[in-house]
């Protein structure tokens, strides 16, 4: 490990299943340190965590960080979106953390978007229509459904707060955070009091949103961190957000995602409004906005398929006749809480290489699907595609991502890119720089480009056609409830 240039940061990612520390040289982009430690999550009715162990989780991370961290001028927390954390009057956990994944409230979804005033009126107001994965579904399940631990709650908070909060004893968010939601005005960038009310949530309940580039504030003392009190927070953001930062991404160039979720994005300066749900209108960290789409069923469906099938996940043959939809956990994009997975096309000479390959198209089409709504008329065609995320460096991801979009394709080099988007934040609390520049002055976009190859329309065709005939089945038991 060479000597550090300039000062030091410290980048945080509190995913789904673990926490990630960084600790970044400011002046080169260097990653002098790291750690991570890991979360469980519930596999029951839905999908909860703990908060407690995501401070645990970051103590670990740090802790393997060594002395570098305890040199860091600046930290910046980067989080998993949407989750709602509850805390009572002392800021402990009244119960687990809902997480995005869990879609026991696409009932109140519904309810929610049609009460006030139908899906238009939603992405006007909000810039999204809420789905099951927004936070302010997931209050008006809880008020319902555990009406005693609705009213022990005296502080609501997204994860990347939580832990934030923890650092500085300040309830802070940022407004790219505030924009998933469902209770945040993207017109107004205000919390919206028609929708609170609705739900039945005291705004004093809700953090502050810090503007872009203010100090959230400074670590208080604490011993069970390295960092001297006294150092500087910035106010984190969602997973997405920093991982848009930390390309240092300029408008409209498109971003596939590949974790447990996948998602497709890009930064715009245009507010978006998409009133058919596909398109979710997120504030990114800096000013501007990053028009997304999310799918639940990504690397973890598939890894689930390769499982089943007793096979290494890059062990795909070519899909031929077989079509398969690995909504594992209901799906987000195309809006279908309830549904299972969906297999047809079997045939006696079909492999279990050709089921794993259309478990791959099958989660790869519904990204592209939204890829065109997220661009804007600004955005390059021909520009490759930066893929991200923890599948993108999968083969089997990478080829198909070529075949089924027609783009060519850039991995950029650089890991944990949520990280380094929150050390990016940080270091421009110190230089007085915009985190996206310190970012691209790093080059973390640097990576090999795949060249693009004829896009297969027989393949997305196909999904398509099968999407369209199987959706009374995909939609069986949404009405009931």
């Amino acid at each position: 490990m060479s000597a550090a240039e300039g000062p030091l940061v410290v980048g945080v990612d509190t995913s789904t299943q673990s926490t990630k520390a960084l600790v970044v040289d400011v002046a080169t982009g260097q990653v002098v340190a790291g750690g991570q430690a890991p979360h469980t999550v519930s596999s029951g009715a839905g999908r909860e965590s703990d908060p407690r162990q995501w401070w645990e989780a970051l103590c670990e991370a740090l802790r393997q960080c060594g002395d570098a961290a305890h040199e860091a001028a600046a930290v910046s927390i980067g989080g998993q979106q949407h989750g709602l954390v509850t805390l009572d009057e002392r800021g402990e956990p009244v119960r687990p953390a809902l997480l995005w994944n869990d879609v026991r409230s696409a009932p109140q979804a519904r309810r929610l978007t049609e009460e006030l005033g139908g899906p238009g009126a939603w992405a006007e107001r909000t810039g999204s229509v809420p789905a099951a994965s927004f936070t302010v579904t997931k209050w008006a399940w809880l008020a319902e459904h555990e009406p005693e631990a609705a009213r022990a709650t005296k502080a609501v908070r997204l994860p990347h707060d939580y832990l934030t909060e923890r650092l500085t004893g300040q309830g802070t968010t940022d407004r790219g955070d505030a924009s998933g939601t469902g209770w945040w005005a993207s017109g107004t960038e205000a919390y919206a009091p028609e929708i609170l009310d609705r739900v039945g949530l005291d705004s004093a309940l809700l953090p502050r949103v810090v503007r872009p580039g203010e100090v959230a504030g400074t670590v208080r003392d604490r011993h069970d961190l390295p960092f001297s009190t006294g150092t500087l927070v910035a106010a984190g953001t969602g997973d997405n957000a920093a991982a848009a930062l930390g390309l240092g991404l300029l408008p409209g160039v498109p971003v596939m995602s590949l974790g447990t979720s996948g998602t497709v994005y890009a930064v715009s300066r245009r507010r978006p409004a998409d009133p058919t749900g596909t398109v979710a209108g997120f504030a990114d960290a800096r000013g501007d906005w990053l028009p997304l789409a999310c799918t639940l069923n990504c690397t973890l469906a598939v890894d689930r398929i390769a499982a089943l099938l007793h096979l290494d996940r890059e062990a795909v043959e070519p899909a031929a006749d077989t079509t398969l939809l690995p909504y594992l956990d209901g799906e987000r994009t195309p809006n279908l809480p309830d549904a299972t997975g969906l297999l047809t096309g079997l045939r006696h000479d079909t492999t279990a290489g050709q089921l794993l390959q259309a478990a791959y198209d099958g989660a790869v089409h519904a990204l592209l699907g939204a890829l065109d709504l997220v661009l804007d008329e600004e955005a390059d065609p021909s520009a490759p595609l930066l893929l991200i995320g923890g599948g993108a460096r999968g083969r089997a991801w990478q080829e198909t991502v070529r075949r089924l979009s027609g783009r060519p394709v850039r991995v950029p080099e650089a890991k944990e890119l949520v990280a380094l988007g929150a050390a990016a934040q940080a270091a421009g609390l110190l230089t007085g720089e915009d985190p996206a520049a310190v970012a691209r002055r790093w080059d973390t976009a640097r990576g090999p480009v795949l060249e693009a190859v004829e896009r297969d329309e027989a393949a997305l065709a196909k999904i398509s056609g099968v999407l369209s005939d199987g959706a009374p089945l995909l939609r069986r038991g949404t009405e009931t409830h």
